[in-house]
């Protein structure tokens, strides 16, 4: 099926080409000492090196970085030297589609720092979408929605999940509804049907969350198909977060007109760090050709969690790595990776 403007973004679990990611440079996600800034490329190196098992990967890397990025990366890994505020690709870089003619374009939103948060720079990070987009000698449609990718999830087949708290964040578009929101959705990745969920997760609405991203709350991995994050926990604030969620979502429905199968993916056992209730989530996964990334905890349930991805993405291989150290920095595995789709045959 095509849209007015012929564009769709396909489902994550479309044929890819390659995962685009950013190598963490000086300021927040890399942390201020040896063993933080240690601990930070090592896990981003190993999300890398996982993905590596299944398809290329490039690693976009702040010139400054460049002696670092050497000792922690295999030369299996590509490179694309380029500034960096940041590391969180899923957020700064382009999100892809397949034209009408199947070929690949990369949409360039407008990026400001999750709204504009004191915390955050931005100025290298804005220009990393259309570098990546050039990189992969692909078209840029441009937009002027402030929004990320790690707010959007969608199913290939029209359907978007999205939050009020991102889109709708006055902080990024103060002047802009739900209609305004969807139509340049429609435009740029052909988006036919909105799903609105309220808001996020706890810890992602206070002061360095992203104000409420989808993609460690739902993932669409099929068509009909949705995985919610629950915490099962009723003293954990995520318990009635979730139940709130849940509700918006009961009688609601794809673009397709089908209601959603729902399968509920309990939130790891533990449920604090030295910060406070933890949002980890097992939803903020990466599919990749004949595989998926999953977050880690070091928790009981992660085998569980496991055991859900493969029946939800069969015939691809699970593979886990410990992701706690991207929690604590903001994000998981899904906010450090974007995937580029293959050309639609």
């Amino acid at each position: 099926m095509t849209t007015p403007t012929g564009y769709r973004m396909p489902a994550e679990s479309a044929p890819q080409q390659r995962v685009w990611m950013a190598f963490p440079s000086e300021g927040y996600s890399l942390g201020d000492t040896d063993q933080a800034r240690d601990e930070a490329r090592s896990t981003w190196a190993a999300v890398a090196h996982a993905v590596a098992e299944f398809e290329p990967v490039t690693m976009v890397v702040d010139p400054a970085e460049r002696d670092a990025a050497s000792r922690y990366l295999s030369a299996g890994i590509d490179r694309l030297d380029a500034p960096l505020n940041d590391a969180w690709m899923r957020d700064i870089g382009p999100t892809f589609v397949h034209a009408a003619d199947g070929s690949v374009a990369a949409v360039d939103w407008v990026f400001n720092g999750w709204g504009a948060q004191s915390w955050a720079r931005w100025d290298r990070d804005a220009r990393i979408a259309r570098i990546v987009a050039e990189a992969a000698g692909i078209p840029v449609i441009g937009s002027d929605l402030v929004n990320e990718g790690g707010g959007i999830q969608v199913d290939g087949e029209g359907t978007v999940l999205l939050t009020d708290t991102v889109q709708l964040d006055p902080g990024r578009n103060p002047s802009l509804g739900r209609a305004e929101v969807e139509a340049e959705l429609a435009r740029t990745i052909g988006t036919t049907h909105a799903v609105w969920l309220p808001r996020g997760l706890t810890r992602d609405s206070e002061q360095f969350g992203t104000r409420g991203h989808v993609d460690i709350v739902a993932a669409i991995t099929s068509p009909g198909r949705l995985l919610l994050h629950t915490q099962t926990d009723a003293s954990h604030p995520d318990y009635l977060v979730c139940r709130e969620i849940r509700a918006a979502l009961e009688g609601t429905h794809d673009a397709a007109g089908r209601e959603w199968e729902i399968t509920e993916m309990p939130a790891p056992a533990t449920l604090t760090d030295a910060e406070g209730y933890v949002d980890y989530s097992y939803i903020n996964h990466l599919v990749v050709n004949g595989g998926v990334i999953a977050c880690g905890f070091g928790d009981v349930r992660d085998g569980d969690a496991a055991a859900i991805l493969a029946e939800h993405y069969p015939g691809r291989r699970v593979v886990t790595v410990d992701a706690r150290p991207l929690f604590e920095r903001g994000g998981g595995i899904h906010c450090i990776t974007q995937q580029q789709p293959a050309p639609r045959r």
